[in-house]
């Protein structure tokens, strides 16, 4: 079984900073990719910033140059600076993961979510 936690949400004022960390544990064999996606109220789930392989990564338009995010290991990270009120939601850690070595489906694994506000 794999487990995906995540830390580090929170209440922000606007122009803030949040750093929000994932770790990954279980049955892992190949992680493929990582990455961040966002829900606020009455919105559908969207990618907030994901990367493969540790090297390429994707941005939302919405938070280009303002949020970074990293691995290590079996960790993910998402550096938020500058927080807008739009970027509250919350916001799920996922992981595409090959669980073991002689079975090449890797599946889509989540985190149970954490809430970011940014208010004044």
């Amino acid at each position: 079984q794999v487990q995906l936690v995540e830390s580090g949400g929170g209440l922000v004022q606007p122009g803030g900073s949040l750093r929000l960390s994932c770790a990954a544990s279980g049955s892992i064999f190949r992680i493929n990719a990582m990455g961040w996606y966002r829900q606020a109220p009455g919105k559908q789930r969207d990618l907030v910033a994901s990367i493969i392989s540790g090297d390429s990564t994707n941005y939302a338009d919405s938070v280009k140059g303002r949020f970074t995010i990293s691995n290590a290991k079996q960790m993910v990270y998402l550096q938020m600076n500058s927080l807008k009120p739009e970027d509250t939601a919350v916001y799920y850690c996922n992981a595409k993961i090959q669980p073991r070595h002689y079975e090449p489906t890797a599946y889509d694994y989540w985190g149970q979510g954490t809430q970011v506000t940014v208010s004044s």
